[in-house]
């Protein structure tokens, strides 16, 4: 009876890891082409991720109730305003409801563009296992970097710089 216990706990646990070692950790990975959308901005305004091809995009998910979210803003902020003029551009997809999407962006003082997701455009570059999810994309328009969680300035930063050469 032990014996068969323990068969059956090593089989369901070897078809866990199975499972879990063969399971995408998004809907998107590294070297696959970005999925272009078309969402509204935070001020009405239509924008296409398409936009901004052939450019190096932060495409950073988040919502304004999360802190390690809030935490990430200044230091995009900031590589708007060193990189924006250089090939770079940052553009948030907010979580939440365009109202409070724009309220916060005003008071962070965002100086990108700041869409509203549509329910679809998350599914599309997730599952949303946590937020911030954060993608970079590289001139070619493909995924160059994803990062589930909060990262210092410097991490994008030097993402920034080696896809800008």
């Amino acid at each position: 009876m032990r014996r068969i216990s323990f068969l059956c706990l090593a089989v369901l646990m070897s078809a866990l890891f199975l499972a879990g070692g063969c399971s995408k950790t998004s809907a998107l990975e590294i070297g696959e082409e970005a999925v272009d959308f078309t969402l509204r901005d935070v001020n009405g305004k239509t924008v296409n991720l398409s936009d901004f091809k052939g450019k190096v995009i932060i495409l950073d998910f988040f919502a304004s109730w999360c802190p390690p979210c809030r935490q990430e803003i200044p230091d995009f902020i900031d590589l708007q305003k060193a990189y924006g003029d250089k090939g770079f551009t940052m553009v948030g997809v907010s979580l939440v409801e365009p109202g409070e999407a724009k309220s916060f962006a005003d008071k962070m003082g965002i100086n990108y563009p700041v869409v509203v997701d549509d329910n679809r455009v998350s599914v599309l570059y997730g599952p949303m296992r946590s937020i911030p999810t954060t993608f970079v994309i590289g001139k070619d328009f493909r995924i160059a970097r994803m990062y589930i969680g909060y990262r210092p300035k410097n991490v994008f930063e030097s993402d920034v710089k080696a896809l800008l050469k």
